[in-house]
């Protein structure tokens, strides 16, 4: 009897020792492991704070080049003066793309890091459920005895109370656990909820990345259309500005005529039309707007502010893009000028109209009505192409906003 006991005893031990000496190489290895998650995100963590220096850095410098911007807007105007201010800019908006490039490579690094954090924790959690199960187990043998089979089992009312302390003991390792694991769920979540706002902020990152491209090459062509223009002369210059100036202005005063005379025609005819879309006009943007605004109204880094403020805003759109109306209206205007500035000015109710130009085909005619929507060209300002003018870098859409003949900025009527 007593030789059986021993081998029960010695196998028992055995089990234990074997099952001891599992677990400890288990938490060595799992320690190994997180000590390498700890150095990755170590790493990363001093990775970042790198590229946010060399981001401070190119910001510091494309400080200086906007002081130098605004010095140069202060100067007498002339030829070599806004050459300066384009030189100044396209160097500025270099940096800016550079800054902008360091900032995606520093979000990637921060998604990277969030991955070893959320696989951290992920590996917590499925280590704690492992014990939690052989804490139930245990929990779940011991629930199968009631307390005077317990009592029996054991020799003395001292074994007895120990064996009752064990089992409590248990209970309260199992509802730490069942804490810990509530904690670290959490943490996961917060951190699976800001991988994903860095995903979206590098999303972000790379739309203004390619804004600022299209800025940049914007640029370099209005310095090109500028020195091609006055063949790099300070006379040719000045007179392209009277040239310019006096375009402009005969723009503004037929668009102001035509508004005026046609009003008074509507509120005599077509009175009907208009009471059927009374109150405040709303407008839609006339191009998806997601590609960006190169300038807006009054902007002052329009290129061309020498020669008047810039009374729109002019959205970036490729050449031939559809251009909706952006409210129901009448066609006042749907000026075909081949080469030069073509545009389509639509009147609204409430003393609202809208102009659209740089129009490379005009699909609307003069003295009908459109609905919200409706197609009423394709865009252009490709320079040197039908409807460009001489005051277009780039492809897109110019759009004015005018209430009562005076232009407004179209930011406030759009969504």
């Amino acid at each position: 009897m007593i030789k059986g006991r021993k081998k029960i005893l010695i196998i028992f031990l055995a089990i234990f020792l074997i099952a001891s000496f599992t677990f400890q190489n288990s938490k060595k290895i799992k320690a190994v492991e997180s000590g390498d998650v700890v150095n990755e995100i170590s790493d990363l963590d001093k990775q970042i704070d790198l590229k946010k220096k060399e981001i401070e850095n190119l910001q510091k410098k494309a400080e200086v080049y906007k002081k130098n911007i605004e010095q140069k807007k202060l100067e007498a105007l002339s030829l070599g003066n806004q050459i300066a201010i384009l030189d100044n800019q396209i160097v500025k908006i270099g940096l800016d793309i550079e800054a902008t490039e360091k900032r995606i490579e520093q979000i990637g690094l921060e998604i990277k890091s969030l991955e070893f954090q959320i696989k951290e924790k992920e590996d917590k959690i499925a280590d704690y459920k492992t014990k939690l199960a052989d804490l139930l187990s245990i929990l779940y043998r011991s629930s199968q005895k009631n307390y005077l089979e317990i009592l029996i089992l054991n020799n003395s009312f001292s074994e007895f109370f120990d064996q009752i302390q064990y089992l409590e003991e248990l209970q309260i390792e199992l509802q730490s656990l069942l804490n810990q694991v509530k904690e670290l769920k959490a943490e996961l979540n917060e951190k699976k909820i800001k991988k994903e706002a860095k995903k979206q902020e590098e999303e972000n990152a790379k739309k203004e990345l390619e804004q600022e491209k299209s800025s940049l090459e914007e640029k370099m062509v209005a310095k090109a259309a500028l020195l091609e223009q006055t063949l790099s002369s300070e006379k040719e210059f000045q007179n392209l500005l009277i040239e310019l100036r006096y375009e402009q202005e005969k723009i503004d005063s037929e668009i102001a005529y035509l508004e005026r005379k046609i009003r008074e025609k509507l509120a005599e005819s077509d009175r009907a039309f208009f009471e059927g879309i009374s109150g405040n006009v709303i407008l839609s943007w006339p191009v998806d707007p997601s590609r960006g605004i190169t300038a807006y109204f009054h902007d002052p880094d329009y290129p061309f502010r020498y020669i008047f403020e810039h009374p729109a805003i002019d959205i970036r759109a490729p050449q031939g893009t559809p251009i909706l109306a952006s409210a129901p209206g009448y066609v006042a205007r749907a000026k075909d000028a081949g080469m030069g500035y073509s545009y389509i000015m639509i009147i609204h109710n409430s003393g609202i109209s809208t102009v659209y130009g740089h129009v490379s085909k005009i699909l609307v005619q003069e003295d009908t009505y459109v609905i919200r929507g409706q197609t009423i060209g394709l865009s252009g300002g490709m320079p040197g192409t039908p409807g460009a003018g001489r005051l277009s870098t780039g492809p897109h859409l110019h759009f004015e906003v005018r209430l009562n003949g005076i232009p407004v900025n179209p930011l406030d009527y759009l969504p």
